[in-house]
């Protein structure tokens, strides 16, 4: 597969009609695969729930192509550990992640694409661990745990207004 700007425009406008407000763009034929390669497009109103891959341990690697995020790491209580501004063409553009690791990420500008590699196979019942102190997808308290952790942001990276309303740094 050859990727380009048009691909990746292309799963940039998918992304912004899917109801999760995200959208994954797998490389890999298939689920059993022990490398998994994927762009993965996320809107800044999409809320990814923070999880880690614990069983089997899986590693994964994200570098942001385009746009900008806030990626955050959890102690197992839930306190934010670690938040890290990333963004495309940054002093900080990408993340290489240990196994078992809380971990969740906000998109901090519009059609933020993501290349993601992570170890397989997938298999849906154990992929994910979500966090037990973080809510569920599509509840109104995810809506307001997203809207603390972008407050958390803000908190740690005062400067980067500009991105959080959507806009590029320095509008």
């Amino acid at each position: 597969m050859v990727l380009s700007r048009s691909l990746v425009e292309e799963v940039a406008e998918s992304s912004r009609a899917s109801p999760r407000r995200r959208i994954i763009l797998p490389f890999h034929k298939k689920e059993d695969e022990l490398l998994h390669r994927m762009l993965n497009v996320i809107q800044p109103d999409s809320y990814v729930r923070p999880h880690r891959h614990l069983e089997p341990p899986k590693a994964e690697a994200w570098v942001v192509l385009r746009g900008a995020l806030a990626f955050f790491t959890f102690e197992e209580e839930g306190r934010v550990r670690d938040c890290l501004s990333l963004e495309a063409g940054g002093e900080q553009f990408g993340v290489d992640l240990a196994p078992g690791i809380f971990h969740g990420l906000v998109a901090l500008a519009p059609d933020t694409v993501l290349f993601e590699v992570k170890s397989g196979p997938y298999a849906p019942a154990n992929d994910k661990s979500f966090a037990p102190w973080a809510p569920e997808e599509g509840t109104p308290e995810a809506v307001s745990y997203l809207a603390r952790l972008r407050e958390e942001y803000q908190r740690r990276y005062p400067s980067s207004h500009a991105r959080m309303s959507g806009g590029r740094q320095g509008e």
